[in-house]
């Protein structure tokens, strides 16, 4: 009896186990005004557990339940800001509205 539950119980952490994932994702940024609205849309996004963006490398390392979201539905929470990433671009007129400091020289498009 006791080895049945020790398997049910196993089994069951090992189907809800490794939902985070962890992954990084390249923003179109210079500022800490950046930095804030990249992450604020990233942690927007339900699912997403923490958000951190580095405007050296301009690289975002986004936690998430891959359940609940994917990375390009927190690609286009951040372009609805006004940000490019590699798979979502910001509209132009999003992009147009952010302060001086934070427009960014935007990636040809593809």
């Amino acid at each position: 009896m006791m080895l049945v539950v020790g398997l049910l119980f196993f089994s069951m952490t090992s189907i809800f186990a490794n939902v985070a994932k962890t992954e990084k994702i390249k923003v179109y940024g210079n500022c800490g005004m950046c930095k804030t609205r990249i992450e604020k849309a990233a942690k927007s996004v339900q699912g997403v557990t923490k958000a951190t963006w580095d405007s050296e490398d301009l690289m975002l390392t986004v936690t998430y339940d891959d359940t609940k979201t994917t990375t390009l539905k927190i690609e286009k929470a951040i372009a609805k800001v006004g940000h490019d990433t590699d798979n979502a671009k910001a509209t132009d007129k999003t992009y147009n509205a952010l302060p001086g400091c934070c427009q960014y020289d935007r990636p040809a498009k593809k």
